[in-house]
């Protein structure tokens, strides 16, 4: 059925339902009710011909002859509040975006508005008093599709929105609904107060009639109630913080070792954080948290998201809220439920002394950024912000224009080819980087950023503005590479500036300690840096982001606990979260008291650890695996704000997992002094001298190099040579590097293995490091053997062995 043909049909089913009252009333906000209106052709309903945007902008108020929206089917009513007169309205300056407090003409203290709204036919700023009480100040200036005005008086803690006027015409993408308060995609702060956080977002909150009978139309039904009740409002912000005090670790690449963390998840059960800093930026900042961080010796935080973000709907029906984050509404916001200080603006000065206390720990801080969609979801989602200021110039649509174009699974895409959505998307990344202090972004879908008109395109618009961008070129890019649309899968494709999360990688070590050994091959490139997807155009093996766990999927001690996902507590009947979970039980599936499956458990916990913090790349650590965290087998708890995801502290008295956590701060020790395991270039596996020794080489058990049959073979133990008598490059000082030698033997068979030591040229004898079938981690080992030796490897372990002479 074509557009037009299905707009006649809606129309006439619309038509039925009011002409057999089926259609609930709707009140309007002055408390009459109403029947909702379908308003499909935007045809106007004022008071004579004319533009409505000139008309409206004449008048000041938006309500000017043919004007579109004011005087829709349920009358100006629709859209009236307790409102009064706003005060003058200078004309300011379209630049910046969004509200800047600053001095005006003849010094007058005020704030400047400024909205990009290309289809928007007038503008008004709302300013709410703490009672509720609005007054209205119409935006009549006009340049470049920005509208703008200076508002005098106007100071920092002021609480706004906006109302935009323009056509209800879903059937080519214009969803302009005044009644609706939209938030400003530029508001630097968010009144999140508990009650209206986005913790409800009940019928008034959409621009669409939400519960019209008939579903498969209800979003060409416009809805006038007034939305400013029930939605958070942003806050007018200053700060003129130089951040001069503050000095960055600005750590190298390849030194970099990154922890993900949730900043509530990972401060609301600790002993040591005060309790009314639990679960906020305060809390991370507090000494009890960096110390875990400095003790253990990551480099940098890899915090989930922190823009504001809003609750889905099917989850607040089921009582439940979106924990993870990626749902974002505000992309200059710090998300105002993890402020332990406020809400009207106190949120900004508190994320940056977390910053500060984090940098001055010798901590980077980097954000996981969703620029790839926005809480408002698909058609039937609400109306928050972007959608009700022009949704035709943020979002994707598709060829039918009521419909969004969906490469991110969650209703919606932002246009990032476009310039203003393009300006939006590094306005937001420059400010976090030159206002707030970070020092980096892991980019949620990125491959969805990437996309040109439908394909993924290595030079869109996107990446090609990172890349010459003073600013956002110099600090830590990391992308999602894929997405869910069709060619979405980059893994390996980005280009030079940016690393990716490989989860080549993670599959392949997965495989092998499960025992479904992959090739050689394939565990072999993924150990070595991945050559095979980041050797090309001056990339590095830090490209590639290790990792084994993340936020979403298994946690470490689910990974060797559970075969299958245990999700019920998500309400989704098990629909949600993935059944690839490359896991293994070890013989069981949960918790459970038997000691040698238990003990099984926590050597395969050392043995993926081990793997991770050896591999050549940039490691990535998800908060808790380091002593045992579990999620009870929930392998997608991003609705989970309770005890399934907050770290759990107790564990670390529990003897259990105290070795554990000995073990990974001896790895990332051993890897902070070992050149040899943070190589800035990829290894060559040619001979490096007269006597044949490679960079690189990888042996079998019997103490010979790999053949080329080997190779393409499945293999339960692999050795690693890892020379550091040729590694690439010069120090800060311009001398050569060198290191320690090491053999790293990795052995995923259920029985013990003979393994032949190499000999000359590679070592005429060794010393063990290291040896994960030992509970006890606190001290290395320290044996001697000698090269063509044959020592006995442990079933399920890895053994790292020091070239000594």
């Amino acid at each position: 059925m074509s557009s037009a043909a299905e707009q006649e049909a809606v129309e006439a089913v619309v038509g039925e339902v009011r002409s057999g009252g089926t259609a609930a009333p709707v009140p309007s906000a002055d408390g009459q009710d109403v029947h909702p209106g379908v308003h499909p052709g935007g045809t106007g309903h004022g008071n004579g011909s004319g533009n409505g945007r000139e008309n409206g902008r004449e008048n000041g108020n938006g309500n000017g002859n043919g004007s579109r929206q004011l005087t829709g089917l349920l009358g100006s009513r629709a859209v009236r509040a307790r409102t009064r007169p706003g005060p003058p309205v200078w004309p300011g300056s379209s630049h910046p975006l969004g509200a800047r407090f600053h001095r005006g003409p003849d010094g007058a203290a005020g704030t400047n508005f400024a909205l990009w709204a290309q289809g928007a036919e007038a503008v008004e700023v709302c300013l709410f008093e703490e009672d509720g009480t609005e007054t209205r100040c119409a935006l009549t200036e006009l340049t470049h599709e920005i509208w703008h005005g200076f508002l005098p008086g106007v100071r920092p803690g002021q609480r706004y929105g906006f109302r935009v006027h323009g056509r209800w015409d879903p059937w080519t993408g214009a969803r302009f609904n005044p009644a609706k308060l939209l938030l400003d995609p530029y508001a630097r702060a968010v009144d999140g107060a508990p009650g209206n956080d986005y913790g409800t977002l009940p019928p008034e909150v959409y621009g669409h009639v939400r519960d019209w009978p008939q579903q498969y139309i209800a979003d060409t039904v416009r809805d006038d109630r007034d939305s400013a009740p029930h939605v958070p409002k942003g806050v007018v912000v200053h700060d003129d913080d130089d951040w001069a005090d503050d000095v960055r670790p600005k750590t190298p690449w390849a030194d970099s070792v990154i922890y993900e963390l949730h900043v509530r998840g990972f401060t609301m059960r600790h002993p040591g954080i005060p309790e009314h800093l639990r679960g906020t930026y305060a809390g991370l900042a507090h000494p009890a948290a960096i110390e875990h961080l400095t003790g253990l010796g990551v480099t940098a935080v890899e915090l989930l998201p922190v823009h504001q973000f809003a609750h889905e709907d099917h989850l607040l029906r089921r009582g439940l809220r979106n924990y993870w984050g990626y749902n974002s509404i505000g992309y200059f916001a710090p998300h105002a439920g993890y402020s332990s200080s406020g809400t009207a603006g106190q949120q900004v000065g508190e994320f940056k002394r977390m910053v500060r206390a984090l940098h001055a720990a010798g901590i980077e801080v980097i954000l996981d950024v969703v620029y790839n969609h926005t809480a408002e979801a698909g058609e039937l989602g609400p109306t928050l912000s972007l959608r009700g200021i022009d949704n035709r110039g943020y979002y994707r649509l598709q060829s039918d224009q009521r419909r969004y174009a969906d490469y991110t699974g969650c209703g919606n895409t932002l246009h990032a080819g476009r310039p203003h959505v393009l300006r939006l998307i590094t306005d937001s990344l420059r400010y976090w980087v030159t206002e707030m202090g970070v020092d980096g972004f892991r980019f949620d879908l990125a491959a969805a950023l990437a996309r040109s008109m439908h394909d993924v395109d290595m030079l869109s618009p996107f990446l090609a503005v990172i890349a010459q961008d003073p600013v956002l070129r110099r600090v830590k890019l990391i992308a999602e590479p894929w997405d869910v649309g069709s060619g979405g899968y980059q893994v390996g494709a980005f280009p030079p500036l940016w690393t990716e999360w490989n989860d080549r990688y993670r599959d392949a070590v997965r495989d092998f300690w499960r025992g479904s050994l992959p090739d050689v091959r394939d565990l072999g490139y993924r150990l070595s840096g991945s050559s095979d997807l980041y050797a090309w155009g001056g990339r590095r093996p830090y490209a590639s982001v290790n990792f084994i766990t993340a936020h979403d999927g298994f946690t470490l001690r689910d990974l060797v606990s559970y075969e299958s996902k245990h999700n019920g507590a998500n309400g989704e009947d098990g629909r949600d979260g993935t059944n690839d979970n490359r896991s293994w039980n070890c013989g069981a599936e949960g918790e459970t008291d038997d000691a040698r499956i238990g003990a099984l458990r926590r050597r395969q916990l050392r043995n993926l650890l081990t793997t991770l913090l050896l591999s050549t790349g940039v490691p990535m650590l998800v908060a808790g695996d380091e002593f045992g965290r579990t999620q009870g087998g929930n392998n997608n708890a991003y609705c989970q704000d309770n005890g399934t995801s907050w770290v759990d502290w107790s564990l670390l008295s529990d003897p259990s997992w105290q070795g554990l956590l000995s073990l990974t701060r001896r790895l990332l020790e051993l890897r902070r002094a070992h050149p040899v395991l943070r190589r800035r270039a990829f290894f060559s596996g040619n001979p490096q001298g007269a006597d044949g020794l490679r960079d690189l080489a990888w042996f079998t058990p019997a103490g010979a190099e790999m053949t080329e049959r080997d190779w393409y073979a499945p293999a339960a133990a692999v050795g690693m040579y890892l020379s550091g008598r040729d590694i690439p490059g010069r120090d800060e000082r311009g001398r050569q590097v060198t290191d320690d030698s090491f053999l790293a033997l990795l052995h995923a068979g259920d029985r013990p293995v003979a393994w032949v030591l190499p000999g000359a040229p590679w070592a005429a004898s060794y010393e063990l490091v290291l040896d994960t079938a030992r509970e006890d981690q606190t001290v290395a080992p320290a044996t001697r053997h000698r090269g063509g030796e044959t020592l006995t490897v442990p079933a399920r372990a890895v053994l790292l062995l020091k070239v000594v002479d």
